[in-house]
C-alpha cells in the first residue's frame, strides 16, 4: 500500500491501464483532478462540449482498439457526456468516463451542480459505479477498463465525490479483478461449433453477413478465410463495414434498409445464412417476416442475448468471432477436403456487384455519391474516415469503399447527429500519422462544429468534407417521398459560411465546384498542418439511392429493404 490522496490515486489508477489521452472539460468537482494532472504523463485534450469530449473518447476507442476516456465535472457536464456515452454503448465501443460529483455529504441533498448520475446512466451503460473513498479508486478504475473492453465491449462510468479526490488514504492497485457473475464466454461450445460447420458444408446459396463484432474481436482474416473456403458471397452491417474488403470478389457490401442490390438480393436467395457479431436491428433486416425467408440462421456472437432476439435461427454459437471462424474452418476442412463451387451462384454474386444505382441531380450541383468516390481515389488505403449521421452517413455507407478494419467509423444504432467531427479527432489522437477524414451534412457538423478550436489548437489536423445541400438532409428526403414535398423544420437557409467559419477558428476553408477542384482541395488538406474544412455544394433535391435494379422505384425499394 501506498499513501496518497484520490486524485494521485485515479492518474496512478489511468497510467496502469495504459491510458495515454484523456478527453475533457474542467469543472468545479473535479479541479483537484486538473490540478493533479499537471504531474502526470497523460495528454488532456481539452474538448469544447462534454457530448465532443464523449465521441472523441469514442472515435479513439474505435480507431486505436484500446479504451477511450472523457472527463467532465458533475451536474450538467456529467449528463452532457450522455448522449456520447450512449452512442458507444449502443456500437459496443469500449469508453470509460469519469464524472465529478459533489462532496459525500451533500449527495441527495440538490447541491449546486448535482445530479444523480449513477441513476441517469444506468440504462445506457454497460456498468457504473460510485466511488465512496479514495482507497477505492484503484479498484473501480481497475473495474471500468475491464467491463468496458472484455466480453461484448461498452460504457462505463466512473462517479467521483470531490472530497473523494482529495481524501488522502493507503491505496492498494489490485493486479486482478474477478467480479461475480461477470464471466464473458469467449470458447464456444464445440457441439455448437460442429453442427454450423455441418451445416455451412452442406449449403449450397451460402451467404455471411458480417457485423461489428468482427472488428472488435479483430476477426478480418478469419472472415475472408471462410467466405473464400465456402465461396460465400459476404456482406456488412454498418458497423461491419471494413470487416471484409470492398474489392474482395465475394463483397457484396451493405446490406439492409440502405443496402445494395447485390447485398439484398443474395441475403433473401440464401439456403445457408451465416450472423457473425451483429445485431440484426430494424436498419438491417427490414421486416423480420421477409428477412432471408429461405435461409437456416447461424448466428455468431459473444452477447448471448442478441441471439434469437429480433431473427430466429437453426443454430448459434456462442463466443469471440475470432475464435469461433477459427474452430469452424478447422472442422470445415474436417468435413470435406474442396470449397464449394456452386459457379452459378458465384456468378450472380458478380452480375449484381455491377449494379449501380443512378443518381438523379439539378446539373447544376456536384452529385453526392462521386463527390465520395472521388475522396475514395484521393486517400490512401489506410485512411480513416469517420462520419455524421443522414443522408451523408448513407451516401459514405455505399459508395466510399473500405478495405480495412478501423478504418470506417460512424454511429450506428444511436444514429447521433454531430458524432463525426469529434469522433474524427478522437481517431486523429489514436493515429496521429493516418489521414482522418470527417464525412459530413451541413446540419450534423453544425451541432458540434465548436470543436475546430480542440482540432487546432491541440495539433490534430483532420479534414472536414461537407456535403452540403442547405437541409436537414434525411429528415427532408421522407418528407419529398413520404409527406407530399411538405418541407417543415429543415430547411438551413445558407447559414453559416462553412468557409468563414473555419478561418474563425484557425482552420483552413475551401469551397469547390467542380470534381477537379474538390480532389484539388482534399490533396491539399492531406498536406496541411492544420484542419480543413471544405464545402461541397450538392442538390437539396438529391436523394440516398439504394442501389437497386433498373425499373424499382426509390418508394419500392426503401420499402423492399
Amino acid at each position: 500500500m501506498v499513501e496518497m490522496n484520490g486524485s494521485q490515486a485515479l492518474w496512478e489508477s489511468l497510467m496502469k491501464e495504459g491510458a495515454k489521452n484523456v478527453f475533457g472539460l474542467p469543472g468545479g468537482s473535479v479541479i483537484p483532478l486538473c490540478d493533479e494532472m499537471l504531474k502526470q504523463d497523460i495528454r488532456f485534450i481539452l474538448a469544447r462540449h462534454e457530448q465532443g469530449a464523449a465521441h472523441m473518447a469514442d472515435g479513439y476507442a474505435r480507431a486505436s482498439g484500446e479504451v477511450g476516456v472523457c472527463l467532465a465535472t458533475s451536474g450538467p457536464g456529467a449528463t452532457n457526456l450522455i448522449t456520447g456515452i450512449a452512442s458507444a454503448n449502443i456500437d459496443s465501443s469500449p469508453v470509460v468516463a469519469l464524472c465529478g460529483q459533489v462532496a459525500r455529504e451533500l449527495i441527495g441533498t440538490d447541491a449546486f451542480q448535482e445530479v444523480d448520475i449513477i441513476g441517469v446512466s444506468a440504462s445506457v451503460t454497460k456498468y457504473n459505479i460510485q466511488t465512496r473513498s479514495a482507497a477505492e479508486i484503484p479498484y473501480a478504475v481497475k473495474t471500468a477498463f475491464q467491463i468496458a473492453n472484455t466480453g461484448r465491449k461498452g460504457a462505463v462510468l466512473i462517479d467521483l465525490p470531490k472530497d473523494v479526490t482529495t481524501e488522502i488514504m493507503d491505496v492498494k492497485f489490485p493486479e486482478n479483478i474477478v467480479f461475480r457473475g461477470y464471466h464473458p464466454v469467449y470458447q464456444p461450445d464445440r457441439r455448437e461449433i460442429e453442427w454450423a460447420a455441418t451445416l455451412l458444408a452442406r449449403a449450397d446459396k451460402p451467404v455471411i453477413i458480417a457485423g461489428g463484432g468482427i472488428i472488435s474481436s479483430g476477426a478480418s482474416q478469419e472472415l475472408v478465410s471462410l467466405s473464400e473456403y465456402l465461396m460465400a458471397p459476404t456482406a456488412i452491417t454498418l458497423m461491419g463495414k471494413g470487416a471484409f474488403p470492398a474489392d474482395h470478389p465475394l463483397s457484396l457490401g451493405l446490406c439492409g434498409m440502405h443496402g445494395t442490390c447485390a447485398a439484398n438480393t443474395m441475403v433473401s436467395e440464401a439456403d445457408v445464412l451465416l450472423i457473425i457479431g451483429a445485431r440484426l436491428t430494424d436498419r438491417t433486416t427490414g421486416s423480420v417476416k421477409t428477412f432471408a425467408p429461405n435461409a437456416k440462421i447461424i448466428h455468431i456472437d459473444i452477447d448471448r442475448s442478441e441471439i434469437d432476439k429480433n431473427i430466429d435461427t437453426v443454430t448459434r454459437v456462442i463466443g469471440d468471432a475470432k475464435i469461433s471462424l477459427q474452430k469452424i474452418l478447422h472442422h470445415l476442412s474436417i468435413l470435406r477436403s474442396s470449397t464449394a463451387t456452386n459457379d452459378v451462384w458465384r456468378k450472380k454474386c458478380q452480375e449484381l456487384r455491377e449494379v449501380n444505382g443512378v443518381s438523379k441531380t439539378n446539373g447544376d450541383y456536384l452529385k453526392a455519391p462521386e463527390v465520395v468516390k472521388t475522396l475514395r481515389k484521393a486517400l490512401a488505403r489506410d485512411s480513416i474516415v469517420t462520419t455524421e449521421v443522414g443522408q451523408c452517413q448513407m451516401w459514405a455507407a455505399l459508395h466510399y469503399d473500405a478495405y480495412l478494419p478501423r478504418t470506417f467509423l460512424t454511429s450506428g444504432g444511436l444514429g447521433t447527429m454531430g458524432w463525426g467531427f469529434p469522433a474524427a479527432i478522437g481517431a486523429k489522437a489514436a493515429k496521429p500519422n493516418v489521414t482522418v477524414v470527417d464525412i459530413a451534412g451541413d446540419g450534423s457538423f453544425g451541432m458540434t462544429e465548436n470543436n475546430l478550436a480542440t482540432s487546432v489548437k491541440e495539433d490534430l489536423p483532420v479534414i472536414v468534407m461537407i456535403l452540403n445541400n442547405n437541409m436537414l438532409g434525411m429528415v427532408a428526403q421522407w418528407q419529398r417521398l413520404f409527406f407530399g414535398h411538405r418541407y417543415s423544420a429543415v430547411e438551413l437557409k445558407k447559414t453559416p459560411d462553412f468557409v468563414k467559419l473555419a478561418q474563425a477558428y484557425g482552420a483552413e476553408g475551401v469551397r469547390v465546384e467542380s470534381y477537379q477542384e474538390l480532389e484539388a482541395a482534399i490533396r491539399r488538406a492531406i498536406k496541411s498542418e492544420i484542419a480543413t474544412v471544405i464545402d461541397v455544394p450538392i442538390d437539396p433535391e438529391e436523394n440516398v439511392l439504394p442501389i437497386v435494379p433498373p425499373g424499382m422505384g426509390l418508394k419500392d425499394a426503401l420499402m423492399e429493404a
